[in-house]
């Protein structure tokens, strides 16, 4: 006698859909937190970040791979379906917008100023991350590990 297949229940289904966008959450956060040092406060976190990445001359590239990783943390979110072109245009946008309100939360804070080169970065560490989940390989490699 065959059984039939059991299927996850709808509330444990939107709580697990829910605790994939946690990453995206606590990045945010890490973001957020990041910007709302004062400009001398963030001077001090320099020379440390140069230790680690000598080409790094200022914080553009900081820009560029904090919006990296958070592209890849909407990716997992989202899931399979971050393999669909829309979905990868959703990405961008809500790093993109996020990018908006980080800027604009700079302008409240000491020593700092909105800059559109930082959210060009930003914007163009997103497209990347979107580009590289869409690497052949790399979905490949998602679909292995289970995202």
């Amino acid at each position: 006698m065959q059984t039939a297949p059991v299927t996850e229940k709808p509330r444990a289904k939107r709580i697990r859909v829910v605790l994939r966008f946690v990453p995206a959450i606590v990045w945010m956060g890490v973001i957020y937190f990041l910007s709302d040092q004062t400009g001398e406060e963030l001077n001090t976190f320099l020379p440390w970040m140069q230790k680690l990445f000598p080409m790094m001359s200022d914080f553009n590239w900081g820009h560029f791979a904090a919006y990296f990783i958070l592209a890849l943390s909407f990716d997992y979110g989202f899931g399979s379906n971050s393999d669909r072109l829309p979905v990868k245009l959703v990405i961008v946008m809500l790093c993109l917008l996020y990018g908006v309100t980080d800027e604009y939360h700079q302008s409240f804070v000491g020593g700092r100023t909105p800059d559109w080169h930082d959210l060009r970065n930003d914007t163009i560490g997103a497209a990347l991350a979107v580009l590289t989940t869409s690497l052949p390989w790399v979905r490949k490699l998602r679909t292995k590990l289970g995202g």
